[in-house]
């Protein structure tokens, strides 16, 4: 999830991946603030507020189907500097040292204050949301088993991990030379034939498709992030790769939006299910060629906007690991008392986002950037 700052400074084409980075991290804390009022999400959200709102919906799962996806991209295109740079053996030391350490670190502080949070919320909130509601037996009953443990959001390191032992497999088999072969389909069928590769992993979950969380890695999420964790690993040995896409950037916006609303329409509109084979494929194609297209999308607006070295974008992409690890126990301690506050949703995502951010970046430069902690995320010394 991070870089080197030596990275960025010798290819300037490496800034753009950079503020990509940083503004996926921002959507990411926007986007779990703002499930506790969607209106899809509002069953199965552990906060979920009474106040909920149809607005929520139409932006938050739009940047869900591209923003974990643009993510994977950016890691698997750093990996590949990294195996140019310090081989493969170099590669997979770096990442256990970047991705395992600090999973192992950080997971049981995650996990166990989330576990209290909810714990404590199922006692002392009024207005407790549906989910709640459902689990409040279980969790005030001293005799019930206990629930099988999740990555929670930290699932994004695991895959990442796995993602690069797979790379070094590839490389032992030499399958990386069929990476080459790809460049010889045709923008435009690339455009159409590549996201029918993620059919069959988005047919196999509910839409929109869920975080797998568990401790095991489920082979839908292998094959859907994969995907597009090899993209940005092609992306990184092929950079002319994206320009093709270029002249079609408009027509990838608009079918994308177009796809998106035929989506968002057919899942909440019409309460369309996904009980029936057909209503699955189409509901997965959606998703595949809404995503995929602005998946594209952002990677050409990056390349285009944000190849530069900007100040306050690069201090929020190296301050992103940290927010990222943070970001999810701050949003439930600042919710779940806002469950029984009488205010409009609007002011509780507003209070709720400029709180998660102010304290994540306030502990980042006063207890991360420049310290210990700092180089045991980042691997290397950043002045304060």
């Amino acid at each position: 999830m991070n870089t080197s700052a030596q990275m960025s400074e010798a290819n300037p084409r490496l800034h753009y991946m950079d503020n990509l980075r940083a503004i996926a991290m921002l959507t990411g804390v926007l986007f779990h603030a703002a499930l506790a009022y969607s209106v899809l999400a509002h069953p199965l959200w552990p906060t979920a507020d009474r106040g909920q709102s149809f607005i929520i919906d139409l932006f938050a799962w739009f940047f869900h189907l591209f923003r974990m996806p643009l993510f994977f991209v950016v890691t698997g295109f750093f990996a590949a500097l990294l195996v140019q740079r310090r081989g493969i053996a170099g590669m997979l030391k770096n990442r256990f040292m970047r991705i395992v350490l600090p999973l192992l670190a950080f997971w049981p502080l995650v996990y166990f204050s989330m576990t209290g949070l909810i714990s404590r919320a199922v006692t002392e909130v009024e207005n407790l949301s549906p989910l709640l509601q459902m689990i409040k037996p279980w969790v005030l009953d001293p005799n019930a088993a206990t629930a099988p443990p999740t990555l929670a959001h930290l699932w994004f390191l695991a895959y990442v991990m796995c993602f690069c032992i797979l790379v070094w497999v590839a490389f032992t088999l030499e399958w990386a030379k069929y990476l080459h072969r790809l460049a010889a389909i045709a923008p435009i069928s690339q455009v159409w034939l590549a996201p029918l590769l993620l059919v069959p992993a988005l047919m196999s979950v509910p839409a929109p498709f869920p975080a797998p969380e568990s401790l095991f890695p489920q082979w839908w999420a292998l094959l859907f992030y994969g995907f597009y964790f090899l993209m940005g690993f092609r992306l990184s040995h092929q950079a002319a790769w994206l320009d093709q896409f270029k002249p079609q950037v408009a027509r990838l916006l608009l079918s994308s939006l177009l796809a998106y609303a035929l989506f968002l329409y057919l899942l909440q509109a019409k309460g369309m299910t996904q009980t029936d084979w057909f209503s699955k494929v189409i509901l997965a194609l959606l998703q595949a060629y809404a995503g995929y297209g602005m998946t594209l999308v952002c990677l050409i607006a990056g390349q285009r906007w944000l190849d530069v070295h900007h100040g306050f974008l690069r201090y929020i992409a190296d301050a992103s690991y940290w927010v990222y690890l943070v970001h999810l126990p701050l949003i439930f301690a600042i919710q779940i008392p806002l469950m029984d506050v009488n205010l409009h949703w609007s002011a509780k995502l507003l209070l709720s986002v400029g709180t998660v951010l102010g304290i994540a970046f306030l502990t980042y430069h006063f207890l991360v950037r420049g310290r210990m902690l700092g180089r045991f995320l980042n691997g290397q010394q950043r002045g304060r």
